[in-house]
């Protein structure tokens, strides 16, 4: 029997590896995220653990390390991505790139996303390979860098470059988490396994009209008629659709007493609008994010245009939700076209495998009382590729999460606790550990 486990020293190991992986500046763009890659590798190679750094553009690789198991069971693939989105300096309270530690936080731009996660992935091989625990499975741990603008030199790079690290019966990466607060209430109890998630579906519309001085009358003002456009946008209810994971997770959590029954169709719909996190998994998202027209203040703009980012709920397309807006615009001098080439939806993981049975069972079994439920991601993540290729992934990191660090996301002051890093680390290789031994 192997000895136990040295919490304490893990957890300060894992503390010190994460202060240096945030000091390593991947902001994409532009990416540069290989020395993110070779300090990871480096950790890995040190124990003994075979590493190989796939260059996908100058400058940008990807850590593919690989522990071996009896062969008896396909792999398990651990995935995280070295990128993280640029910073904004001078609206930080600490360096961005410091890794400070503060009052039981880990402040750095990529504590939450997904630096932090990518530690835990990295003690959990690094504790397996060190106790020489046997091996069922080959665990690939696979670090990607452009997550965060598309993954074009990432993860869709290597499904299409390296098919081979892909032979493997599921996948974990983000995508969800414990919640402390859901739909109005703040529990401590429920947690979310993503099995599927929402598409990009970016729009840009655009309108053009007569110029002329800005001092005449104008009746053919693009930037009216864009205005118009996007306020009948912002006044539209879509109401709520369901899918096999989010209806699983109503069910769950409906039983639980944590949600309204949808029999009780107004105290359920008002239970999700009061949270945006929670109605995100259930409506079509659309939100303006950029605006421009006109070029000086006595001249009428000739041309208008706006960037909407669209999340479209799985089984949507992204032609039947163009038209669905041209309709609720209702102005065909309006053009409603893609910004993106690259629209992907994917069919939902299975709930009833190894590996969603493993983050059920270690997570009721650390926390009394809790729920653990299928859910669709309101964002997109590198499972979509996995899905892609019919992969089951699974977006899941075995923390806590209070509202404050959730808010981390893609914002100043992201900060991870130190608590969520320890127990993460700890629940993160009890799960790994099940379904590779």
């Amino acid at each position: 029997m192997a000895d136990a486990i040295d919490w304490p020293a893990v957890h300060a190991e894992a503390l010190d590896i994460l202060q240096h992986y945030l000091r390593i500046n991947t902001s994409n763009p532009p990416g540069n995220e290989a020395p993110a890659a070779r300090f990871l590798g480096s950790l890995l190679e040190a124990e003994g653990v075979p590493c190989e750094y796939i260059e996908t553009a100058p400058r940008r690789e990807a850590l593919a390390a690989r522990l071996r198991g009896d062969g008896s069971r396909r792999p398990l693939l651990l995935g995280n991505h070295l990128d993280v989105v640029p910073v904004e300096e001078e609206f930080w309270d600490v360096p961005p790139f410091g890794g400070v530690v503060r009052d039981g936080r880990i402040y750095g731009r990529g504590a939450m996303d997904m630096k932090g996660a990518g530690v835990m992935q990295l003690m959990a091989v690094l504790l397996l390979q060190r106790r020489r625990e046997p091996l069922r499975r080959d665990i690939v741990f696979l670090a990607t860098p452009d997550e965060e603008i598309g993954s074009v030199y990432g993860m869709r790079w290597l499904v299409e470059h390296r098919r081979d690290l892909f032979d493997a019966e599921f996948a974990l990466n983000e995508g969800g988490g414990g919640l402390s607060d859901f739909a109005g209430r703040e529990d401590g109890r429920i947690f979310l396994a993503s099995v599927n998630e929402k598409s990009v579906g970016w729009l840009r519309l655009r309108v053009e009209g007569t110029t002329g001085h800005g001092s005449l009358p104008a009746g053919d003002n693009s930037a009216l008629r864009l205005i118009r456009a996007l306020l009948r946008l912002a006044d539209w209810d879509r109401g709520l659709r369901f899918e096999p994971g989010t209806a699983r997770l109503v069910d769950q959590l409906s039983r639980a007493g944590l949600l309204p029954s949808p029999e009780d169709s107004e105290a359920f719909e008002q239970a999700l609008r009061s949270d945006p996190a929670a109605l995100a998994m259930f409506i079509n998202t659309l939100n303006v994010t950029v605006i421009d027209s006109g070029f000086k203040a006595n001249v009428i703009p000739p041309r208008s245009e706006a960037v909407i980012d669209c999340r479209l709920l799985p089984g949507q397309t992204l032609e039947g939700w163009i038209e669905q807006v041209r309709e609720r615009i209702d102005d065909p001098l309006v053009s409603v076209r893609p910004e993106l080439d690259d629209f992907t939806s994917t069919a939902s993981s299975d709930f009833d495998t190894e590996l969603f049975t493993a983050i059920r069972e270690v997570v009721e079994e650390a926390f009394e009382g809790a729920v653990v439920a299928p859910s669709v991601a309101s964002f997109a993540t590198d499972n979509r590729f996995l899905r892609e290729i019919g992969m089951p992934s699974y977006g899941f990191i075995p923390c806590m999460f209070s509202a404050e660090e959730r808010a981390g996301f893609h914002a100043h002051n992201e900060f991870l606790t130190v608590e969520n890093l320890n127990s993460g680390c700890e629940l993160m290789y009890e799960i790994v550990r099940r379904v590779v031994c």
